[in-house]
């Protein structure tokens, strides 16, 4: 037990502590169906920069909590703090043999001094070829915001565009930076999202794109995505440029459904609709490549000023974290702990500041743990 809660307890009194381990102890007897799994899963973590490990705790002492048959190989890397990070090739052979994962969000600094263009993120992503990222944009359940019952998805293609760490010099103070667009990633995430949309008996898939300006390479994007379109009949295809969604995004955000798009715009649209629903703490995300799934909050952002003040709210890493476990084939402890995850929201008597209340993250954790039964 000392062992499951020290991620968070140098945050409590001791009495707190004391609490804590009464509410894993009063829940860890959960009643789990008669089939069982014929052994614990292995599932690599990385906790990340900024509040990352904290979150990180949460997870573990949840999972123990509701008798999740998983382990955590937990491997530390950072962007930020390089003499204690791993080194990619550590990261990446554990990540395959483990076919899965949970991940913080790794800090890319922003004060370039030369060397490699490409972060430890995008390595990671070219490595396994993480090609597809999904973000579920949904309404949580008695948490009120500008606009209720929002459910839609946004697929971004995460391998080229505008990240493809191509920049350059061409004279002093003109620099060059290459976008890249290919067909064959172009169509693989297209077909992605169409398929995406046939598994989850969505409707429509709108490309967003800028092909009005960028001609030839957003043009390719949205004609690899026409192409697609045609072998789905059953899926209404339409898309839109990018300026126009985010105003859209803002104002009628209801009428989207799956979404598929290059990789900048992805990343701009996953964290203006993560502000839809309640902000970076509440959204998860996750990375797909032929072999490997790895889980992560959808709005990449590591809150590295709430670091030590207990405060991030670990609702977006516990859900995704449930989506890790519907991946494994442990649908009945995601479901149980989405469950509470829902429960302590709706009640709304135990939320962090950003949700408009005064919990700290050990507070929440307590509180999911309280509901697991």
């Amino acid at each position: 037990m000392a062992t499951t809660l020290r991620g968070i307890s140098r945050f409590v009194t001791k009495d707190g502590l004391q609490v804590l381990k009464t509410y894993v102890r009063s829940c860890s007897n959960v009643t789990e169906p008669l089939s069982k799994p014929a052994e614990r899963h292995k599932i690599t973590m990385v906790p990340g920069d900024g509040v990352g490990p904290e979150l990180m705790a949460s997870v573990c002492d949840v999972f123990q909590a509701a008798g999740v048959p998983a382990d955590f190989e937990e491997i530390f890397m950072s962007e930020v703090h390089p003499s204690q990070s791993a080194n990619l090739e550590t990261v990446v052979e554990s990540f395959k043999r483990n076919g899965v994962g949970l991940k913080g969000i790794i800090t890319t600094p922003s004060n370039f001094k030369g060397g490699l263009l490409q972060t430890l993120n995008m390595k990671i992503r070219r490595e396994l070829d993480l090609f597809a990222n999904v973000v579920w944009i949904q309404s949580l359940p008695g948490y009120k915001t500008r606009h209720d019952n929002l459910d839609f998805v946004i697929i971004r293609e995460q391998t080229e565009g505008e990240y493809s760490a191509l920049e350059h010099e061409s004279v002093p103070g003109v620099i060059e930076c290459l976008k890249i667009i290919t067909r064959d990633n172009s169509k693989r995430i297209a077909k992605f999202a169409f398929d995406y949309a046939m598994r989850h008996n969505r409707e429509k898939v709108t490309a967003v794109h800028k092909a009005n300006i960028m001609k030839l390479g957003d043009g390719l994007f949205l004609q690899c995505c026409g192409e697609v379109a045609e072998m789905y009949p059953k899926i209404k295809f339409d898309s839109m440029i990018i300026d126009n969604t985010c105003m859209q995004l803002v104002s009628n955000p209801n009428q989207f459904d799956v979404m598929v798009m290059p990789n900048l715009y992805g990343h701009i649209i996953d964290n203006l609709a993560a502000g839809l629903v309640g902000g970076a703490g509440v959204v998860p995300g996750e990375s797909y490549s032929k072999d490997v799934a790895i889980f992560e909050q959808g709005a990449r952002h590591s809150f590295g000023e709430a670091v030590g003040k207990n405060i991030a709210n670990p609702t977006a890493v516990l859900l995704s974290a449930c989506n890790l476990l519907n991946h494994i084939h442990l649908e009945y402890h995601s479901k149980l702990i989405q469950k509470a995850v829902h429960k302590v929201i709706k009640d709304g008597k135990v939320l962090t500041q950003d949700m408009g209340g005064y919990a700290s993250t050990t507070d929440m954790t307590t509180a999911v743990i309280a509901n697991l039964n």
